[in-house]
């Protein structure tokens, strides 16, 4: 996970965009870790800019739909999505085809 963050600072750096860095690590170590935990691991981390957006997209190994768990206040796990969608203005899935699908989300900055 520290080199996804690590991956997450050094491209919003270069991009001059360091503010949104925080928000964005948040983002992509809760995709990433969803990819690892459910998806059969992540097979692509990649990062967009466009204009004030921020994107990040996370392949893994699975076609399971990415479901945000219910509240629970006394549950250990589930809060990921709930957290991804609080700090974004969208966020989605997409199959990439045969046994893969990506997620992605996208900050305003």
């Amino acid at each position: 996970m520290s080199t996804a963050r690590r991956f997450v600072d050094q491209t919003l750096g270069t991009w001059g965009v360091l503010e949104a860095a925080f928000d964005m690590q948040l983002v992509v170590s809760e995709l990433v870790t969803n990819a690892i935990r459910h998806g059969g691991g992540a097979a692509q981390l990649r990062l967009l800019s466009h204009e004030t957006e921020l994107a990040c997209v996370v392949t893994d190994h699975s076609r399971t739909v990415p479901v945000a768990a219910a509240p629970d206040v006394f549950s250990e796990y589930g809060r990921g999505l709930r957290l991804v969608d609080a700090l974004c203005s969208a966020w989605g899935w997409l199959s990439a085809g045969g046994s893969r699908k990506l997620v992605w989300a996208v900050i305003t900055s």
